[in-house]
């Protein structure tokens, strides 16, 4: 009897031996788990997040009826049924200098919306970056307006096809969203240029008045008067205005003077492209 005894006091002494190592060899086990756990949930979040957002902004889009498009003839933007015809498109050039963020927060406050063209080299800070992002952010239609701001027909093939994916490529980074609209330097598109836009699935846009670039109207009183009292101020107009310091300025008067003169400022993302 005591020999029994002695023998069930060995075999369970070692059972709790084992048991420890085994239950400490499980806790090593996890605690490796759990340092790569989150490395490994990070860049799944990452690479789930980033689609995911891409959709729901294409969605977006999607759910807004595009009812007007671009008349490529002269480029007004004219309805595609009985929508209102007394409306005007605002673009900006140029952007994101030294005032496009100070713009798109003057449009946000009036609740009007307008196409931001982008030029690639101004994207190569994480500050500018930063302003993009907000811009697309509040909603704005986000278009390219080539890397460097070249003309066009001075660039090979090649340069061309450079100038114009590049910029996709930067937005798309940047937003979640490639552009849909594309407007050339100096309103200068090639028939080359004009391919590559197609395979991008974007629309060509010019414009239709634009004054801001001309010495004479680089003054926040001027820019108004000649824009608000133009000959080509009409149905459909497409507005070209850049980033720059008097633009800003003269933007909400601009704003409130067209809607005065009984102007819808049509939201982008009702143009088809």
């Amino acid at each position: 009897m005591v020999y029994v005894k002695y023998i069930s006091a060995i075999l369970a002494v070692s059972f709790l031996i084992l048991s420890g190592c085994s239950e400490k060899d499980q806790a090593e086990d996890h605690s490796q788990k759990n340092e790569t756990a989150p490395i490994q949930n990070e860049e799944e979040t990452k690479e789930k997040v980033k689609p995911e957002e891409k959709e729901e902004q294409e969605v977006a889009v999607q759910q807004i009826k595009q009812d007007y498009e671009v008349n490529t003839a002269n480029w007004k933007i004219e309805p595609v049924g009985d929508e209102n015809k007394k409306v005007a498109l605002l673009t900006i050039d140029d952007a994101p200098d030294e005032h496009a963020l100070e713009m798109a927060k003057t449009l946000k406050e009036l609740n009007v919306s307008a196409v931001f063209f982008v030029n690639g080299h101004l994207l190569e800070s994480d500050d500018k970056k930063d302003i993009l992002k907000q811009i697309a952010d509040m909603g704005f239609e986000i278009g390219n307006h080539t890397y460097s701001h070249a003309s066009l027909p001075d660039l090979t093939e090649q340069e061309q096809v450079e100038e114009i994916r590049r910029v996709n490529s930067l937005v798309e980074e940047i937003t979640g969203s490639k552009p849909r609209f594309f407007r050339a330097p100096f309103g200068q598109n090639t028939d080359f240029s004009k391919n590559i836009v197609e395979e991008e699935h974007m629309q060509l846009m010019n414009w239709t008045m634009g004054y801001d670039w001309e010495k004479g109207y680089q003054t926040k009183d001027a820019l108004i008067d000649v824009t608000l009292n133009s000959e080509y101020l009409f149905d459909g107009a497409n507005i070209l205005m850049h980033d720059r310091k008097w633009t800003s300025e003269a933007l909400a008067e601009i704003v409130q003077g067209l809607k005065d003169k009984g102007y819808e400022v049509i939201d982008p993302n009702r143009i088809k492209s």
